[in-house]
């Protein structure tokens, strides 16, 4: 089987949809940001709010924004940085060295980021299907004749069908940051993750692998070059509150990111960085 692309719009926005057999992936220019992941033509594996905006600049709510160079308000520039408010260019169909092929998008620095962010880069997303599974990698270059410090993040949305009945497993013996307490530094549960209410937390050197149990269905989700883990979900009063998301839509979804977030990466003139992130059924 072949990796096809075709381009096609969502509400006015430049896209493309992936296939390979029966598996696609839709993604927005704007951010490089993937909204939809089937690995089976009935069965969405992403969340993408149906409030989510959809215009030049604004951020998409759901799906899997790319954070670069600043993860949340951790650092001098907007929320999250600004990756995931540009338009992207589509490089096109490559073969990895292991043989694979990947869609890959762009993103290089320009008047709009240098007068946030002074330093030259270049950021590529590879986006690859395989039956099963979906897996999305993030490279950031040095193009700059100085070092450069940033945090990352791949802000993916998981579909869930009862919040309830889901766990995250594998975080069992991490400590982490409680977002959600004022950045209170909490012990290791000892438990697998449950949503209840507001949860939002940092869990620094999380493990690799992780397994997302949707009662009866089980997501396995591997991260690679990502030095943390990044659990949210905004609990009922948030979500209310929150204009492109709404009443009771956090009951659709967790948030697992594949992150760095507790310890910048550093970059030398030249020198690279990847990361990636795994969903396998």
């Amino acid at each position: 089987m072949s990796l096809t692309v075709e381009s096609f719009e969502l509400h006015d926005r430049p896209g493309l949809r992936l296939r390979l057999g029966d598996a696609s992936a839709e993604l927005a220019l704007q951010g490089a940001q993937v909204l939809s992941w089937k690995p089976a033509p009935a069965r969405e594996c992403l969340y993408l709010s149906p409030r989510a905006s959809h215009g030049p600049g604004v951020a998409i709510r759901g799906g899997i924004p790319v954070i670069f160079p600043q993860f949340a308000g951790r650092g001098p520039l907007p929320k999250h940085g600004f990756a995931r408010l540009l338009e992207w260019d589509f490089v096109g169909i490559q073969a990895t060295d292991a043989g694979r092929e990947v869609a890959v998008l762009e993103l290089q620095d320009n008047e709009h980021t240098l007068a946030q962010w002074p330093s030259r880069f270049r950021a590529r997303l590879q986006v690859a299907l395989s039956p099963g599974a979906l897996e999305v990698g993030l490279e950031i270059l040095n193009r700059d004749a100085s070092p450069f410090a940033f945090t990352a993040a791949l802000h993916t949305y998981l579909r869930v069908g009862r919040l309830a009945a889901t766990a995250l497993h594998g975080l069992e013996a991490v400590g982490y940051e409680d977002s959600a307490r004022k950045g209170m530094a909490m012990p290791a549960s000892g438990a697998p993750v449950q949503f209840e209410g507001e949860l939002d937390r940092i869990y620094a050197a999380a493990p690799p692998r992780l397994l997302l149990q949707d009662g009866d269905t089980a997501l396995h989700i591997d991260s690679e070059g990502f030095h943390d883990a990044v659990v949210w979900n905004p609990g009922a009063t948030l979500a209310a509150s929150m204009g492109d998301l709404g009443a009771a839509e956090h009951l659709r979804f967790v948030c697992v990111e594949a992150a760095t977030v507790i310890e910048p990466i550093t970059l030398a003139p030249g020198e690279r960085w990847q990361g990636s992130q795994r969903l396998r059924v």
